[in-house]
C-alpha cells in the first residue's frame, strides 16, 4: 500500500511552517516533503524531523527568484553558474536532512522558438546535477507541470520528462510523476503510469480539477493507489494538495491506506 508524505508547503497551513512537522506526525504521517527549506537553517529542520520521527521525502533545489515569478533555473540559458551554485546549496541541505530525492525545476520558456536552446541547456544542467548528486546518494527528479497552474513552464508532458532522463543517461535522474498535473495536461494516467514506471522516482497526488484532497473529482484515486502497488512502486506518494478546510478535518480519504509507514530504501 502507498506510503504517504505530507506536503508541508500546502498541508497544515493553519500552522507555522516549523510546527507543521509535529502536526503531520500527530496525524500518522511518517514522511514529509515541501518546496523549499532555505528560509530556515538545515539543522533546525533536521531537529523537527528527528523529534517527530519523520523521514524527509523530497524538496526542491533553489528556483531562482520565486517572488519575482521565476520557476527554476535548469533550462535557462545564461544562468548556468547560478544553477550550479543552487545545486551545491540543495545538496548541502540534503546531506543534513537525510534527503534522497531532489526536485530540480526547469524554469519558464514562454518563447516557443527558443525551446531547442533551452532543451540543450536543460540536459547539460541536469547531467551536471546528476554527477554532483551521485556521490551524495541523491536522485534528481524532473516534474512535468501543467500550464494552467504554471503558464510557460518548460516541461509539461510526462514523456518529455522521461526523454530528458534518457538524454542525460544517468541512473539517478528520474521522473517525478504528479498525477494531478498529468491528468490536466494529458489524461490517460493509468496507461502512462504503466509505461513510465521504470523511470518514476517520486509520485504526488491531488484531486482534479481543484487540487483538494484526492477523494473527489476526475481521478479514481483508490484505483490508482492500487495500481501503484500492482506496478511495484515502493516510494513515497506526496500529498501535494490544498485541503478544503484544515488538514486534519480532510484526512478521511487516507484511512483505507494507513499501515505502511515508509517506502522501501
Amino acid at each position: 500500500m502507498p506510503a504517504f508524505a505530507a506536503n508541508l508547503t500546502m498541508n497544515y497551513v493553519e500552522c507555522d511552517f516549523l510546527d507543521r512537522f509535529a502536526a503531520a506526525a500527530a496525524d500518522g504521517f511518517r514522511g514529509v516533503e515541501f518546496l523549499f527549506p532555505y528560509a530556515h537553517p538545515a539543522s533546525e529542520i533536521q531537529a523537527r524531523l528527528r523529534d517527530n520521527d519523520l523521514a524527509m521525502a523530497l524538496f526542491n533545489a533553489p528556483p531562482g527568484d520565486w517572488a519575482a515569478g521565476e520557476r527554476g533555473l535548469a533550462a535557462l540559458p545564461g544562468r548556468q553558474d547560478e544553477f550550479r551554485r543552487s545545486i551545491e546549496t540543495a545538496l548541502a541541505y540534503a546531506a543534513v536532512l537525510g534527503n534522497r530525492r531532489l526536485h530540480v525545476m526547469a524554469g519558464l520558456c514562454p518563447d516557443g522558438d527558443a525551446r531547442a536552446r533551452h532543451h540543450d541547456v536543460y540536459v547539460d544542467n541536469i547531467a551536471h546535477a546528476a554527477r554532483q548528486a551521485r556521490d551524495a546518494g541523491v536522485t534528481i527528479v524532473l516534474e512535468a507541470i501543467n500550464t494552467r497552474d504554471m503558464p510557460g513552464y518548460f516541461l509539461t508532458r510526462q514523456e518529455d520528462a522521461a526523454a530528458v532522463c534518457a538524454a542525460v543517461g544517468a541512473d539517478n535522474v528520474r521522473v517525478q510523476f504528479d498525477l494531478y498535473h498529468a491528468q490536466i495536461m494529458q489524461g490517460d494516467v493509468a496507461t502512462r503510469l504503466r509505461a513510465l514506471m521504470p523511470v518514476i522516482g517520486h509520485v504526488q497526488a491531488a484531486g482534479v480539477p481543484d487540487r483538494h484532497e484526492p477523494d473527489d473529482g476526475e481521478l479514481a484515486y483508490p484505483y490508482l493507489f492500487r495500481l501503484l502497488d500492482t506496478l511495484g512502486y515502493a516510494g513515497w506518494v506526496g500529498c501535494e494538495y490544498r485541503p478544503r478546510g484544515t488538514m486534519r478535518a480532510g484526512l478521511g480519504w487516507i484511512e483505507p491506506w494507513r499501515g505502511r509507514s515508509a517506502p522501501s530504501p
